[in-house]
């Protein structure tokens, strides 16, 4: 189903991953360190790329960096014992497409990479415009008023899924869930984190302002302010 690449320096962990992965029909190579992963992933295409943070050369981040500067499409989900939200928003931060805890569960596992495939299909329409903002699906990029915009693979992921649902609130879960394919704790800031971060990029120097909070219920997109 998919070439997948695994840099994972625990033994048992990396044939527990490997061994299940093969099960469910993927190819999978193991690398124990970020240098040797760098090499492997350079040396043949990959279709995802799961890997761990801690690492004996260096940090799975900074792999996720190095990736991201070789090719800023395929699919990169970190798998790791850190589960802080500082953790998350850093390997979002580098580059990966989605974050894992362990200990996990392979069905949840799975459920997830076929979520990352399907996110790398080739879309049918080549462009999505909203108001002055274009996001092209092609390219995974963004321009509003013809000015250039870079987003992070997560922000891009985001933005996305306000273009795709305009004009309606979206609550802190509903993006949870659709944008990050899991339930974070609603105590935390991670979400509004993000739309912050968003915000900066595509509102900031706008005089038009596209996305607005509603208190208490969450998001919309809007080029109106609803409130």
């Amino acid at each position: 189903m998919a070439k997948i690449l695994v840099i994972e320096d625990e033994n048992r962990m990396a044939e527990l991953l490997k061994r299940g992965l093969e099960e469910s029909g993927h190819t999978v190579g193991t690398a124990t360190n970020v240098s040797e992963g760098l090499r492997m992933f350079a040396y043949e295409k990959q279709d995802i790329i799961i890997s761990d943070i801690m690492l004996p050369d260096g940090s799975g981040f900074d792999l996720c960096r190095d990736i991201r500067r070789q090719n800023e499409t395929v699919p990169i989900l970190i798998l790791t014992a850190l589960g802080t939200t500082d953790d998350k928003l850093e390997g979002f931060d580098s580059g990966a497409d989605d974050y894992m805890v362990k200990p996990f569960d392979f069905r949840e596992l799975n459920a997830r990479i076929s979520i990352l495939l399907k996110r790398c299909q080739i879309p049918t329409v080549e462009c999505i415009e909203y108001a002055d903002l274009k996001v092209y699906l092609r390219t995974n990029s963004v321009s509003r008023n013809g000015q250039s915009i870079i987003l992070t693979p997560k922000e891009y992921n985001l933005l996305l899924f306000f273009v795709q649902n305009p004009e309606r609130i979206l609550t802190r879960t509903e993006i949870a869930e659709k944008v990050w394919d899991t339930h974070f704790d609603t105590g935390t800031n991670f979400i509004d984190v993000y739309i912050n971060y968003l915000r900066k990029k595509i509102d900031k120097n706008f005089n038009t302002k596209l996305i607005h909070t509603k208190p208490g219920m969450g998001f919309i997109f809007s080029y109106e302010n609803p409130y």
